[in-house]
């Protein structure tokens, strides 16, 4: 038992101690300091900030995947030294808020809000569904509800936010154990439209092209028709309604036409991509709307070969033609370092930022360029001296040209003029050659509430409250060594919190999938480079489909990938013949290198404890 005359002595040992154990628990979940790689978040760009919301991650050191419980942002208006937009995580978010995997946010820029959909929990059994926002002028959320009953949150699907209507939409998705609370039996892949109106708070419950479930594919919104058309492709199609996979193919194109609540289907032509998943994509246009065009990167392949792609494909509409993309530059196979769940945003119609990813064949242990927190832009037009599509960051880059890749396909010029605005082989229904022949407007809507940069919180109330005196010394010695021992307890109370809140995201709470059958991965050259994306790492894809999972498991595959300690840097070794750092060659990321960060890593066996 401490004395009153040992315990002044020893108080600062034990303050210290404590400090550095919670000084260690939070230092190592830094994500602008310590990350790794993230994957499976949601993203969306408003008022030129690129927000990141929850997914999974990986900090340095880590042996194991996390639930991201940030909201973070990238600043649009400024670069850093790695020639991305800087990164930062100071945004409002408690633990009342879900952090999930999958989901997504529909951004609404007219009344500086995002709204947090779907998306499945991680190692924890799903939340009750409501919608919540993020306030973007006040820097806090609010819980709009609960959806009417026969609105669920599904996982992986594909969405869309129209600000200019105030519209939001979600199609597909999975329907499982870890998006729907007391789910049972396996997966199902949903096969309906789900529409948000924001200005309201109203949902409907929509049709979708048939009654396939779909879910994993990409839907991007152009402005063309009545008023606008939602267009999804790839992905996958649950034909049996138990989670087995069967690839939707890339050369039939599903439209919406938005004003008229009517789906299309359309048949492409051109050199279609292969079948993949959990892709991402943007779409941008030509100054006179003569084409639409959508870049996509990267996915998941289908069992029993997941390994996936690194590559760039174009569908340019109305012709619905695809157009295989500048990288890499060869045109037969893919690229080294296949890539998947990554966000894709495009920023003023003239680049993409890619963020995150997973790779799926790598064996060396490395993060996706830490300093840069796993950022990577492709500029669409290719405005820049090296005729580069994987290039750094411009801010001030706000007007898309046409690149030669798609006038080949669709003739005109840099400013649009396409000639060929038609598919070869026609369009599969009479009223879509109508729709593609006229332009959305812009849209009229107006804010909701005041959103001008002058609004300003409300002051807190100020302590007008004065201080009592008159207090004996024996009295204030006592409050003194009470309040001393009650601000050791309350620091070894929030280091039990820190303790199990890093328990909680690493152990199983009896929900998790089974691990994966042991899967072989190609070895791969490590490399590095600030902008693209094609980044070695070391998760793997389970190799057999999921058609046996149950009511204990989530949604298919791909989703929970445990991967081993990732060192702090990237690994920098250069295959030979290499161009220098200038992004000669393809322009692309493979050719920018950092040289001066060797990973302690290098030549290290990767570990095969993949999980779910």
């Amino acid at each position: 038992m401490y004395s009153p005359r040992t315990f002044p002595r020893t108080f600062p040992s034990v303050l210290l101690l404590v400090w550095l154990l919670l000084g260690t628990s939070f230092g190592q979940n830094d994500p602008v300091k310590n990350f790794c790689r993230r994957w499976g978040h949601q993203s969306a760009v408003v008022d030129r900030k690129l927000y990141i919301d929850g997914g999974l991650i990986n900090y340095e050191d880590a042996t194991n995947n996390l639930t991201n419980t940030f909201l973070s942002f990238n600043d649009l208006d400024a670069v850093n030294s790695g020639g991305m937009p800087p990164f930062h995580a100071n945004l409002s978010k408690n633990d009342t808020i879900p952090s999930v995997n999958g989901g997504i946010l529909w951004e609404d820029s007219v009344n500086k809000r995002l709204y947090l959909y779907g998306g499945e929990s991680y190692q924890s059994r799903p939340l009750s569904f409501d919608l919540y926002s993020y306030d973007i002028i006040y820097n806090q959320w609010v819980s709009f509800g609960a959806p009417p009953q026969e609105v669920q949150a599904a996982s992986y699907g594909a969405g869309v936010s129209i600000s200019s209507r105030g519209e939001a939409y979600y199609y597909g998705g999975w329907l499982s154990n870890a998006s729907v609370p007391g789910w049972s039996g396996p997966p199902r892949a949903s096969n309906g439209l789900i529409k948000y109106e924001m200005d309201s708070n109203t949902w409907s419950n929509m049709t979708g092209p048939d009654d396939k479930g779909r879910a994993e594919g990409a839907m991007v919104f152009i402005p063309a028709g009545d008023g606008g058309m939602l267009v999804y492709f790839g992905g996958a199609l649950d034909l049996y309604g138990n989670g087995t996979l069967t690839p939707q193919p890339l050369d039939e194109i599903f439209l919406f036409d938005v004003a008229n609540a009517k789906w299309y289907t359309q048949k492409t032509s051109g050199n279609t991509p292969q079948d993949r998943r959990r892709f991402c994509g943007g779409a941008t246009w030509a100054k006179d709307h003569s084409s639409y065009n959508i870049y996509i990167y990267g996915g998941g392949g289908f069992p029993p070969d997941t390994t996936g792609y690194d590559d760039i494909y174009i569908l340019t509409i109305p012709s619905f033609q695809w157009i295989r993309g500048p990288y890499p530059t060869y045109k037969n196979g893919t690229g080294a370092f296949p890539k998947s769940m990554m966000s894709c945003n495009v920023v003023d119609d003239a680049q993409m930022l890619v963020i995150g990813g997973t790779y799926s064949n790598a064996t060396d242990k490395v993060c996706d360029v830490p300093a840069i927190q796993g950022a990577h832009n492709m500029n669409l037009g290719k405005q820049n001296k090296e005729d580069a599509i994987w290039a750094l960051y411009q801010p001030s880059l706000t007007t898309y040209i046409v690149p030669i890749d798609i006038r080949t396909a669709v003739g005109g010029n840099s400013a649009g003029g396409a000639t060929t605005t038609t598919p070869i082989s026609g369009f599969d229904a009479p009223d879509l050659a109508v729709q593609m022949e006229r332009t959305a407007g812009s849209g009229t809507r107006t804010a909701t509430r005041v959103t001008g940069t002058s609004t300003k919180k409300p002051s807190p109330p100020s302590n007008t409250t004065k201080p009592s005196s008159g207090l004996s010394t024996g009295a204030i010695a006592g409050i003194a060594v009470g309040s001393t021992v009650a601000f050791i307890l309350a620091l070894l109370g929030v280091g039990c919190l820190v303790y199990q809140r890093r328990k909680h995201y690493s152990q199983n709470h009896g929900v998790a999938a089974p691990p994966p059958p042991p899967m072989a991965v190609s070895g791969v050259t490590g490399w590095t480079s600030p902008v693209s994306p094609s980044y070695t790492g070391g998760q793997a894809w389970p190799a057999s489909p999921p058609s046996e999972l149950t009511s204990e498991h989530r949604s298919p595959d791909m989703h929970y990938q445990s991967i081993t300690p990732k060192n702090d840097f990237q690994v920098s070794r250069i295959g030979e013949g290499a161009p220098p750092a200038e992004l000669a060659g393809e322009g692309n990321m493979h050719d920018y290198h950092y040289h001066d960060r060797q990973s302690p890593m290098e030549g290290a066996s990767p570990s095969n404890d993949w999980s779910r």
